[in-house]
């Protein structure tokens, strides 16, 4: 008999339940909207595209030097002098990769292992569990709310630590509640000593006050970015990692073993939107800046408990406590009677259970029509 080979510690990614079966009502003729999936509905920038064409007509469609090409990996160096100020990055500590999923996971691998701990914050990201598992190591969660902005608390992540603790992951903006990490907390979580892996997919995409990459801060991390979110390039798979020097070369050793490189095509499509899709991505923050205020005026003005408004990326955390235990079941029965996909809270920890996400890369028209289909169902239970 064949063996079957299960990791039952591996969760489901239950977005990707949501937007499926809300695909396959659509398919059926269902009037659906899509609130739940955190993709740009913007087309990819036609610099970028033109030179991914480019690319393929110069025949530049073999294996690329594991770390990435060098015109991307220095343009990714000069990302950071120009945009943050953060200067003495030397590409040669840059890892480029098929989406920043890799990266994070590349990353862990660095500094986690059999045995070992990793802090999160509860809500997290869905899949940062997953990763830190699936390398033989645990999560600690350090539980956050409205009450704290949902902000990790350097004092509750150093009561977290203990012997077993080899690192500290955080994420600003923030999936699934679109805030920022402010100065204050960033010092203080790198006051700690720890290994920080900062996710920064969504810089870029900053409303309210300013961004800040941990590296203004410290150079003890590892920094996660790509172009999906910013620069409308899901489907591209291209991210990057910036590394300390001492962890470089054990990054490119698993990259080359796990990965061999990322996409050739790709990594010339990302030099063109580093180097000219500026224009192209303040536009689409602008339109996602005022998407952001529509939704939140329409959840206002429906009754929604929005307890923190976000600072950045695309997505509101609403509060359902009042009418559910169970952001599963109440997510597909939205779902079911209303055609909007929206997003379980439980997908991001026990700390959102009673929530339930909602994305505003959507068209304005949608999101309003979404929002008052969910309030209309809430308001009849």
């Amino acid at each position: 008999m064949e063996a079957v080979l299960t990791n039952p510690s591996i969760t489901p990614f239950l977005v990707m339940d949501v937007m499926e079966k809300a695909n396959a009502l659509a398919a059926q003729g269902r009037s659906v909207i899509h609130l739940e999936v955190g993709e740009p509905d913007f087309d990819t920038p036609a610099c970028v595209r033109t030179a991914a064409v480019r690319a393929m007509e110069e025949g530049k469609t073999h294996y690329t030097h594991s770390l990435g090409v060098p015109e991307l990996r220095e343009a990714i160096c000069e990302h950071y002098l120009t945009t943050y100020g953060v200067g003495g990055i030397d590409p040669e500590q840059i890892l480029v990769t098929a989406g920043s999923s890799p990266a994070l996971l590349i990353a862990m691998a660095c500094l986690a292992g059999a045995g070992d701990e990793v802090i999160l914050t509860d809500p997290y990201y869905a899949c940062y569990p997953n990763f830190i598992r699936v390398l033989g190591a645990s999560p600690r969660f350090v539980p956050t709310g409205g009450g704290d902005r949902f902000q990790l608390d350097p004092h509750k992540a150093a009561r977290a630590r203990n012997s077993s603790t080899r690192a500290l992951v955080i994420n600003s903006p923030a999936n699934p509640t679109g805030v920022c990490l402010d100065e204050d907390h960033l010092r203080g979580l790198c006051s700690l000593g720890l290994p920080i892996i900062s996710d920064e997919i969504y810089h870029g995409l900053v409303y309210t006050g300013g961004q800040h990459t941990i590296l203004e801060y410290t150079d003890n991390a590892v920094v996660i970015n790509g172009f999906s979110k910013a620069y409308a390039m899901t489907g591209w798979r291209l991210g990057w990692a910036v590394f300390p020097k001492r962890l470089i070369r054990e990054a490119q050793k698993i990259q080359q073993n796990l990965m061999i490189c990322a996409p050739s095509l790709a990594q010339w499509a990302g030099v063109a939107a580093l180097t000219e899709a500026g224009p192209d991505v303040e536009r689409m923050k602008q339109v996602f800046a005022q998407r952001r205020l529509v939704m939140l005026r329409e959840m206002e003005a429906h009754g929604l408990d929005v307890e923190v408004e976000p600072d950045g990326a695309f997505y509101v955390l609403v509060n359902m406590a009042h009418v559910t235990r169970d952001s599963y079941r109440l997510a597909m029965d939205i779902l079911d009677n209303t055609g909007v996909g929206v997003t379980p809270g439980i997908d991001f920890g026990p700390g959102a259970e009673r929530y339930i996400r909602f994305s505003y890369a959507n068209s304005e028209a949608d999101i309003r029509e979404g929002v008052s289909r969910v309030a209309e169902y809430l308001g009849s239970l």
